[in-house]
């Protein structure tokens, strides 16, 4: 009787040990409780160095934009509208998606860059996937280290990165406020796409110019009155030019918008009659054209 007992369980234990999964360490393709490694490293590139994607379709054919917003300081719809239709005009990106990733706010008094890029870290979702290119923006709801209201002198946007940057939602809200004829949404497009610009690689920073307009006094800006990308629009402010990372001055801001110097322009093109958000002069669409772009 004993025999019979013991034989039963013994080839139990023998099956047991011979089925396939039980023991296995091999990661498993279909199963979604596998960690997947995303490759971040061609979001992590210097401003610009990734101009031609942006605008061609060689290598990229779809636009992933990712909105990091903290709650109350969503973008306006008309602006991502407008932003939208600015990218489509200057370059082969059609299928264009973007996302609203709402984030809690970090608590902070003021940001330094690299404070931006830690918090870029910890959101971020969206990077380079197959013939998608993505594109994060944060909108902040503390103003930029060094910014002084009293004075004007405030930042509106920085890029980082070739395919980061930040908008001072908070900063940029307060100052559209102050105006009887501007709105947030005004404000919001001409940051949103001035800085998109040198993401494109405007100017000489990433997309070589085909003729020299870039101001000598201003580097990456356009000399030409009236430009999106014209130098003026950076003036008159200290902590706008010197937007770097604290911590170890590895990160450098290609632009930062200054606020006072925005709204000044925004302001004077209304009372002209003339479109309120300036646009791409024809030296700019040029370069682009020439790298890639429509």
């Amino acid at each position: 009787m004993k025999k019979i007992l013991i034989l039963p369980l013994l080839a139990f234990l023998f099956l047991s040990g011979c089925s396939s999964g039980d023991g296995d360490d091999t990661p498993d393709p279909t199963n979604d409780d596998d960690p997947v490694v995303v490759d971040k490293s061609q979001n992590l590139l210097a401003t610009g160095a990734s101009a031609n994607d942006l605008l061609s379709n060689v290598n990229f054919d779809r636009l992933l934009v990712e909105i990091g917003y903290v709650r109350g300081f969503r973008p306006t719809a008309q602006t991502m509208t407008n932003f939208v239709q600015y990218i489509q005009e200057h370059t082969f990106k059609q299928d264009i998606e973007i996302e609203y990733l709402e984030l809690d706010s970090p608590g902070e008094e003021d940001l330094t860059l690299q404070e931006i890029a830690d918090l870029e870290a910890e959101n971020r979702t969206a990077y380079n996937d197959s013939t998608t290119l993505a594109v994060y923006i944060y909108f902040a709801d503390a103003p930029s280290e060094g910014d002084d209201e009293d004075e004007g002198l405030v930042t509106l946007g920085a890029v980082y990165r070739n395919t980061s940057m930040v908008i001072f939602q908070r900063t940029l809200q307060t100052l559209a406020g102050r105006s009887l004829t501007i709105t947030n949404t005004d404000v919001e497009t001409a940051t949103l796409n001035h800085e998109f610009g040198h993401l494109f690689g405007l100017v000489d920073i990433g997309t070589v110019p085909v003729n020299d307009h870039e101001d000598p006094d201003a580097p990456n800006h356009c000399v030409v009155d009236g430009c999106l990308m014209q130098a003026q629009l950076t003036f008159g402010s200290p902590a706008a030019r010197a937007l770097v990372s604290n911590a170890d001055k590895a990160l450098v801001s290609a632009c930062s918008l200054s606020g006072q110097s925005v709204l000044g322009m925004l302001e004077a093109n209304a009372a002209r009659n003339m479109a309120i958000v300036p646009v791409l002069d024809a030296e700019c669409i040029l370069d682009l054209q020439n790298n890639g772009g429509r």
